[in-house]
């Protein structure tokens, strides 16, 4: 192995400033080999290989795009419903406290009428009994005065004949009134 050696550095001192033209040649000629088979067998891979990211980046950048715009459609759909939702509320709780109003005008018109009502039968009711013990306290008075007379005259006359004879007397009072 060191006479193959040897015979590769050609018994000149290899140093880092000298030339070596063969083995410049041969570089280049295996350079021109490797690019020729890169451009030929590499380079449409890789570009290739570019474009498809490419045009899946820019595809993912449209879908993107794309789902952004839905979402902000989907947004502004949602706030329209919520804004339509409490217009459709608000009309709701407005109607209710209308039929609220109503319903407690209502009873209480109800309650005005049976208040007026239990009014009107309780003073027809006093009347009635007042008219019951008017006539209650003229029955005594008349039985009164007819004793009275009674035992004044010491005669006993007829009880109807009496009565009669007291009412026509109360009626004649009560002409004088």
């Amino acid at each position: 192995m060191p006479t193959l050696l040897r015979l590769l550095v050609q018994e000149e001192e290899f140093t880092p400033f000298s030339v070596n033209t063969g083995l410049i040649f041969w570089t280049l000629v295996v350079f021109g080999i490797l690019l020729a088979l890169l451009w030929r067998l590499g380079w449409p891979a890789i570009l290739k290989a570019v474009e498809d990211r490419e045009r899946r980046i820019q595809q993912q950048l449209e879908e993107a795009e794309r789902a952004r715009a839905e979402s902000a459609r989907l947004l502004e759909q949602h706030r329209s419903m919520i804004a339509t939702a409490k217009a459709e509320s608000q009309e709701m709780i407005t109607k209710a406290r209308g039929v609220a109003e109503k319903e407690r005008q209502t009873l209480l018109a109800q309650a005005r009428e049976q208040y007026e009502e239990l009014l009107a039968r309780a003073k027809k009711e006093i009347d009635t009994q007042k008219l019951q013990a008017i006539l209650e306290l003229r029955r005594e008075a008349v039985d009164l005065s007819i004793a009275a007379a009674s035992k004044l005259v010491e005669a006993n006359l007829d009880s109807d004949a009496n009565r009669k004879l007291v009412m026509e007397y109360l009626a004649s009072l009560e002409q004088r009134r």
